[in-house]
């Protein structure tokens, strides 16, 4: 194997205006290796791979690919330099098939007809050194999340990439997609192929990677063999401190039912069936998780249960049936029963982003008679004064009730949402991807603030897609594919497997 790396960032900075995304920053890929790069939100890696893929021009330093110095203005140039990149959130046009997606901005003239016939028989080769099998003549909307994923990395191979950046590659992925992924990552590697992988899924870092580079704050702080480390030096190394991978909770004492769902059915605005009929039982002092595949139905089901969607079916709160088509059918409604709702996207749903903290903690609470009542107008002095010790409490930084939303970082938008809703004192909370985009060490104090209000005999109704976060979390575990509840489990009796086959809607008995 050659030892001239294949990638090589000498010194790379980069600044948009007052905030510096990336400071001096010098990484060493070898080829032929699977280099994972971690780090906290805003820690640079993004912005370091865009300027890797030419989205960005750095403001100093150089880049070497195979030991050349290379220029790569734009996306183009690094395609020709054999750089491919595969986004989070795919490329790809919907209705289109796979062959014409794999061509597109890669014909080799003004006539189709020679392009695509050369792209089948170039595909075809490719899907079987790579065990990347797609139909070519499928289009993209028809094909699951996995096999979209695939026809990225197919036309990334296509334009003869041979450094592969992968961002957070499996956000959307079931377990067994996942895996079906690393073995194809596998292979690449095999074959001679260099791969970036960016992800903050520690265990999938120990799981497929050679080598790790830890980002912090704009900085490189480490690189180091992943042979050599573990998920708690990497979690030290990204955050600075000690943290705490693990939730450290009791056994639940659950109680009496506090939600109970009885055949409810959500259709969406365009007349398709999103929950088909499930039923469901949230209990005083437990978490009910609901893991899934995103688009399964569960957001629904969270919108349903909050006030924000229409549904049929029963829905009874602590034994007292709710209305969900007259009175009770909206958000306010909801709190006045009991049930508090930090939503699945905390800039859409939970945060008004251009209005201040301290009005946002209000929004939904700030109804006349409230607590935030004076006579016919609101108290904004005592707004901003419960605000200023809701942000002490829940550790918000900065903690200044006047900054604006969008000024706050995203886990510390997710603190505001959470502080809101928490401290309502909750019959029941619903509680949508808690940690989605949020730093390792706000992870671990959301974690503590969710099993703290469990343990003050609350009912909690958690929806991820984080199994990791599902299995750590939850005293009960239900799964939901395509609108329906799959099965139910136990954390102690299941394992990422189990689950995973009912995510992709595979029972014991179809088994």
């Amino acid at each position: 194997m050659s030892t001239v790396p294949a990638i090589e960032l000498k010194g790379i900075s980069k600044a948009f205006g007052p905030v510096q995304a990336n400071k001096d920053i010098s990484i060493s890929v070898q080829p032929g290796t699977i280099h994972g790069i971690i780090g906290e939100n805003g820690a640079g890696k993004s912005t370091l791979m865009s300027i890797l893929y030419g989205f960005y021009k750095a403001d100093a330093g150089e880049i070497f690919i195979r030991g050349q110095r290379t220029q790569i203005p734009d996306s183009q140039a690094a395609i020709a330099a054999g750089i491919g990149m595969v986004f989070q959130h795919f490329k790809l046009v919907e209705n289109f098939t796979v062959l014409e997606n794999i061509i597109l901005g890669a014909e080799d003239g003004a006539l189709l007809a020679p392009s695509l016939a050369k792209a089948r028989t170039q595909l075809k080769n490719l899907a079987e050194e790579y065990e990347l099998n797609v139909d070519p003549d499928a289009r993209i909307e028809t094909l699951s999340v996995g096999y979209q994923q695939r026809v990225e990395i197919l036309k990334a191979l296509y334009r003869q990439a041979d450094i592969l950046i992968l961002d957070e590659p499996t956000g959307v992925l079931t377990p067994s997609e996942a895996d079906q992924l690393f073995r194809i990552l596998g292979r690449l590697r095999e074959e001679g192929k260099t791969i970036i992988l960016i992800t903050h899924k520690l265990r999938e870092i120990m799981e497929i990677t050679d080598t790790v580079s830890v980002m912090r704050r704009g900085e490189m702080t480490a690189t180091v063999k992943t042979s050599e480390t573990s998920p708690e030096h990497l979690a030290e190394l990204m955050v600075g401190r000690k943290v705490l991978l693990r939730v450290d909770k009791k056994p639940a004492q659950p109680g009496a039912p506090v939600l109970q769902v009885e055949n409810l059915r959500v259709t969406d605005n365009k007349g398709v069936e999103r929950v088909k009929g499930i039923s469901l039982e949230v209990r005083a002092g437990e978490i009910l998780g609901i893991a899934g595949v995103a688009g399964n139905g569960q957001s629904e089901l969270l919108e349903v249960l909050g006030g924000y969607q229409t549904g049929t079916g029963t829905i009874r709160m602590n034994g007292e049936e709710i209305d969900l088509t007259g009175k009770d059918s909206d958000g306010q409604s909801r709190r006045r029963r009991g049930i508090a709702h930090v939503p699945e996207d905390r800039q859409k749903e939970g945060l008004i982003m251009d209005f201040h903290a301290w009005e946002n903690t209000a929004f939904g609470y700030h109804t006349r008679g409230g607590a935030y009542s004076k006579g016919l107008l609101m108290d904004n002095a005592a707004i901003r004064e419960d605000t200023q010790a809701k942000m002490d409490r829940f550790d918000v930084r900065p903690p200044n009730p006047k900054l604006a939303a969008k000024n706050f970082s995203g886990g510390n938008q997710q603190k505001i949402v959470l502080a809101r809703e928490i401290e309502r004192n909750p019959d029941l909370l619903l509680i949508g991807q808690p940690t989605r985009g949020v730093d390792i060490g706000a992870i671990e104090f959301i974690h503590q603030q969710i099993v703290a209000l469990r343990d003050q005999g609350k009912a909690i109704l958690l929806v991820s897609v984080e199994l990791d976060e599902i299995m750590s979390l939850s005293d009960r575990i239900a799964v939901m594919f395509d609108g329906h509840i799959m099965g139910e489990r136990l954390p102690s009796e299941t394992n990422e497997k189990d689950l995973g086959l009912l995510m992709a809607g595979i029972t014991e008995s179809a088994a």
